[in-house]
């Protein structure tokens, strides 16, 4: 950040062009460490805007309800944002929600989403599903989705399939090219390490970015960059994820994301994911020897992410608040649960062991 304030200090507009790194393709400097980090190639991937405007921009292209083919289908609990996305989506193209959108919900006294019933879903839908719009990890009980088996799925009736990568990049491993994802959406400031508000990014697959035909809400900066400033009358994207790009980055909240990538890239996703699975394997057993909680997350490590989810048995807010007030930040989520997220980038074994003697004396 440092950086980019001292070059516009001492160049100005110029630094679209003179800087170390220069503004006009910024942007571009992402691509590669993320494409490594959410398994796509670089191609596919742009960095702007936040999740849920990336999301409606996204869903601008890949939601095309006609007479027959108009449902979307989402979980009953999704984060807020992409429902209401959905909905105003919708709205938007005259279709009622209450039609529209189809909810999936776990089976009666159940927490977790089951893949069969998924598949069954979308099968039962068929002709009238337009678009499968999932969480790769689900952000309140930290289920990591079967992806493989749900985008297929959705495939197999004619629906594109869209996820959710908000608690799923820099977290799991994901093949976003690999599965034939129509595309996807995220926020980098959770497990990548933007910071508060910081840029989003998205994915596109090749075979849509390729398609200039594709209907976009375009702007400027999503022009071939020989074209760009020379203003031509008619927008011509940029091959790739890049042509959804409308406006200019922001520079000063993509900086911090570039240091943020090199460490991801210094450590390497594998080795993160291992680490992960081996720091809440370590704290779900610590957890059961307190008898304190109800784990909500799935218990096989393949199956979550770097979050576990818990109930609290009694006096669930209190127990959040001494624990904050005793330096363990975590989240609370009504009425009763508790998320804890050890971060494998730079949270450590031993810092697990104290959160949980933190715990047995908070509660």
């Amino acid at each position: 950040m440092e950086a980019e304030l001292d070059a516009w200090s001492q160049l100005g507009i110029e630094g679209h062009f003179r800087d170390e790194a220069p503004w006009f393709t910024y942007s571009d400097l992402f691509s590669e460490s993320t494409a490594r980090l959410v398994g796509a190639r670089p191609s596919e991937i742009v960095t702007m805007n936040g999740l849920t405007i990336n999301l409606h921009v996204l869903f601008a292209s890949f939601y095309r309800p006609t007479r027959e083919r108009y449902r979307i289908l989402i979980e009953a609990g999704a984060f807020p944002s992409d429902r209401y996305a959905a909905q105003a989506q919708m709205r938007h193209h005259g279709i009622d929600p209450a039609d529209g959108l189809v909810l999936l919900r776990p089976r009666e006294g159940e927490d977790i989403l089951r893949v069969e019933d998924v598949e069954t879903k979308i099968a039962e839908l068929g002709s009238s599903l337009a678009l499968v719009w999932l969480p790769v990890v689900q952000y309140f009980t930290g289920q990591v989705m079967d992806m493989p088996r749900i985008t297929a799925a959705g495939h197999a009736v004619g629906s594109l399939v869209g996820w959710d990568l908000a608690h799923a990049a820099g977290n799991v491993l994901v093949r976003l090219h690999d599965l034939d994802v129509d595309f996807a959406v995220w926020c980098t400031y959770k497990y990548m390490n933007g910071g508060p508000g910081s840029i989003g990014q998205a994915f596109v697959h090749e075979r849509w970015g390729s398609d200039p035909e594709l209907v976009r809400l375009a702007g400027w900066w999503g022009n071939e960059p020989e074209t760009r400033f020379s203003v031509p009358f008619e927008f011509v994207p940029r091959p790739g994820a890049a042509g959804w790009q409308a406006t200019n980055p922001p520079i000063l909240a993509m900086a911090p994301l570039r240091a943020s990538l090199a460490l991801f890239d210094e450590a390497g996703m594998p080795a993160l994911r291992e680490r992960s699975m081996r720091l809440t394997a370590y704290l779900q057993t610590l957890l059961d020897e307190t008898g304190l909680v109800r784990t909500v997350t799935p218990r096989d490590p393949e199956q979550r992410g770097a979050m576990l989810s818990l109930r609290v048995r009694a006096r669930p807010q209190e127990t959040q608040q001494a624990l904050a007030k005793r330096g363990v930040i975590l989240d609370f989520r009504e009425p009763d649960v508790i998320r804890l997220a050890p971060a494998p980038l730079f949270n450590t074994f031993h810092e697990i062991w104290r959160l949980v003697q933190v715990l047995k004396e908070a509660a």
